[in-house]
């Protein structure tokens, strides 16, 4: 369907079409080639931490880590003032703090004039997500500038034992993510830059017209949808998870390895009703559709 049908169609209006960052010629076609690569979100995010640089918790084990870089714009030069970086990850045992008002290793800082950032915080560990299945250690963080996609990424070690068993890790798209610590005075320090970038994206009026509780029609379970800073989000028993928009009233679930993939298809009835379908692939060539019925808009 084409883009101007699509809009008229169903509703979903388009504000922000664009490349992303520097384009080279690989003697094939064009490619990016400064984008910053995403990573899923993770089940532990929480809105609302506070805005602090310094998340290390006296008396806890963990050595200390000095975390810095810069924000740019999507031509990966010009320095971008005032984005939001947020910062969590897990402690010295493995555990994510979901629920206490300290907010423990979880922060939220702004970029200055210069796009500059600094956190201070202890080193994370890798653990056990069920079965023996471990994730490497690795920070998480989401960043949001204004004008641009919210940038959903992990930052990896090297000489991590789990990079490889890991399918977020070890995927081609965290090879610039896995990263090399330097001791200095006995702190450890990293620095990773993020180059923001366009994507198709509609507008919050748009997406609150999807918003709601949804039965899985095989199931009869309920899930939630609702809108946050231009992005799709379904309720989870932390906060949520994010779907960014990819057109065609479709919104998909970033950061996965290659071949996989999770999608919502949307449909917008003409008496107001919205149905949905959600297909999942495993990356083995097994996919699995669930479909969904709105019980009730926000």
């Amino acid at each position: 369907m084409k883009r101007r049908e699509f809009a008229r169609l169903a509703g979903l209006s388009v504000i922000a079409i664009s490349a992303t960052g520097f384009l080279k010629f690989n003697g094939e076609n064009y490619v990016a080639d400064c984008v910053t690569t995403t990573d899923i979100l993770g089940p532990f995010y929480r809105p609302d931490s506070p805005l602090r640089t310094n998340l290390v918790i006296k008396d806890m084990p963990g050595e200390i880590v000095e975390l810095s870089g810069k924000i740019r714009h999507k031509d990966c030069l010009t320095a971008y003032k005032n984005a939001k970086i947020e910062l969590w990850h897990c402690s010295h045992d493995g555990v994510y703090d979901n629920s206490s008002d300290e907010f423990r290793y979880r922060g939220t800082t702004i970029s200055d004039d210069e796009g500059k950032y600094k956190f201070i915080t202890q080193m994370p560990v890798p653990y056990d997500t069920g079965g023996g299945n471990y994730r490497p250690a690795h920070f998480h963080l989401l960043i949001t500038a204004n004008g641009y996609k919210s940038l959903i990424t992990q930052i990896y070690f090297k000489d991590d034992p789990y990079l490889l068993s890991d399918p977020s890790s070890s995927s081609p798209q965290a090879k610039e993510r896995i990263l090399k610590l330097k001791k200095n005075n006995d702190i450890y320090k990293i620095g990773f830059d993020c180059n923001m970038n366009d994507v198709l994206k509609v507008t919050d009026d748009s997406i609150q017209k999807i918003t709601g509780e949804y039965r899985n029609i095989g199931t009869g379970t309920v899930v939630t949808f609702f809108a946050r800073d231009g992005d799709l989000w379904v309720k989870n028993e932390v906060f949520g998870k994010i779907y960014t928009y990819s057109g065609n009233n479709s919104f998909e679930y970033g950061g996965l390895p290659e071949g996989m993939f999770e999608k919502l298809d949307f449909k917008l009835e003409k008496d107001g009703e919205v149905s949905l379908t959600k297909t999942t692939s495993y990356g083995d060539g097994k996919q699995k559709v669930n479909r969904f019925k709105r019980l009730k808009a926000l």
